[in-house]
């Protein structure tokens, strides 16, 4: 291999380096280092949009977060989300966080190690977000505590010792986090890879809710199971069985769409038929597959629901012992590509926040006004005008075997 080829795959293993896919930090970093002010200032406007008629405003963040975040370099950036004034309401102001991360050490260590060293990691990360008084804080999915936070994402490699990192929902790393949701008052949304014990020893994609307090206040389970490429997460677990909860805590109703689930607008807009005031959507996802799709998944559903949205994605690149294959065609590879972080806040106004770097771990904190949540409803009229009779008739008629699409044929096409 040339030297320069040598240079290049360890700057993408790394997550950084000139030239690499991951080489700059964020299209908002790209777009500040390119355009003059002037410029710039009109692009976010539309990248970003607008909030109760302003640019978005960023909040001052405190001294022992920045501390940490120097020390463990990590990505720490904060922001607020505006409401209007209201006669009758007082503001319903809450802090939230996301926290994006890759793995700690190689997935060649053993499976003891590399939970210790994720949760050393992390430690840090937690501290910034409750010394700042985060209210609510969201981790990765399973393969990314962004969707499976405690382990890397090796569903891609279809190898069954990975069970082994699957845990009952007061498992270990429920255990870590409730200490913290009691140290600080936080309500944590933490990704597993859950072992239903009293099922057969089931495995599921599931997200637990651990209160205020410390205490578990439910699970739920990921609806849809991607089988695209090296998502073959069907090997591990199937669809979940939890319907679409909302879960009402001290601070405001919240709800978690894992991962693939984004790509499905109807469970999006169940947990907003529910109730939902913020949706989680912690994925683990990579460039080649699905960037483009990322900055507008999420925020279309925020707009339509009248929700905010959070969504984080897992960082870095992880390579796996052995070659694997994604029934695709191409030659076996022994890392599923690069995560891309890139997490966000959207709002139902249409704005949202700048992203999270594309390579590094980071905590994004953002204090929202849920009251937006209802003057969007009250502006757009969207829950007034969905006509949801019609779609539950066609909804019906489809699921039936003996469905027939709705077409009208051109006559002229029958001569």
């Amino acid at each position: 291999m040339e030297k320069s080829e040598a240079v290049a795959n360890e700057n993408l293993r790394n997550g950084g380096g000139d030239g690499s896919i991951c080489g700059y930090e964020s299209l908002c970093q790209l777009l500040s280092s390119n355009l003059e002010p002037h410029l710039f200032e009109e692009v976010n406007r539309l990248i970003l949009g607008l909030n109760c008629g302003k640019a978005l405003q960023s909040v001052a963040i405190p001294e022992p977060a920045k501390a940490l975040s120097d020390e463990h370099d990590f990505d720490l950036q904060a922001f607020r989300f505006n409401a209007d004034r209201e006669a009758l309401r007082e503001p319903r102001v809450v802090r939230v966080g996301l926290i994006q991360n890759s793995i700690a050490i190689p997935t060649t260590a053993s499976f003891s190690d590399q939970k210790k060293a994720i949760f050393q990691k992390l430690k840090p990360i937690i501290e910034a977000a409750g010394s700042s008084g985060v209210n609510i804080l969201c981790l990765q999915a399973i393969r990314e505590l962004q969707e499976a936070w405690m382990m890397p994402f090796a569903f891609c490699t279809r190898e069954k010792k990975w069970c082994e990192l699957a845990e009952p929902i007061d498992g270990e790393s429920t255990k870590f986090l409730q200490e913290y949701a009691r140290k600080y008052n936080m309500v944590i949304v933490s990704p597993i890879l859950e072992r239903d014990v009293n099922h057969g020893d089931t495995l599921w994609n599931t997200a637990i809710i651990i209160g205020n307090h410390g205490n578990i206040i439910g699970k739920h389970r990921k609806n849809h199971i991607p089988r695209v490429g090296d998502f073959n997460e069907s090997t591990y677990y199937m669809e979940g069985n939890t319907g679409h909860p909302v879960f009402e805590t001290a601070f405001g109703k919240i709800a978690v769409n894992i991962c693939y689930g984004r790509h499905h607008p109807l469970n999006w807009l169940a947990f907003g038929l529910n109730g939902a005031e913020i949706v989680f959507n912690p994925s683990a996802t990579v460039g080649e597959l699905s960037e483009p799709m990322w900055p507008i998944e999420a925020r279309n559903a925020a707009i339509a629901n009248s929700y905010f949205v959070g969504s984080i994605n897992r960082v870095g690149t992880e390579i796996f012992p052995n070659a694997f294959t994604s029934g695709d065609g191409k030659p076996q590879h022994n890392d599923f590509g690069h995560f891309y972080g890139s997490s966000y806040f959207s709002a139902p106004d249409a704005s949202c926040t700048p992203s999270l770097s594309r390579r590094k771990d980071g905590l994004l904190i953002t204090d929202m006004d849920l009251n937006l949540c209802r003057q969007l409803k009250d502006k757009w009229g969207f829950r007034m005008t969905a006509r949801y009779e019609i779609y539950a008739d066609l909804l019906a008629r489809y699921v039936r075997p003996d469905f027939e699409p709705q077409v009208i044929t051109d006559p002229s096409l029958n001569r």
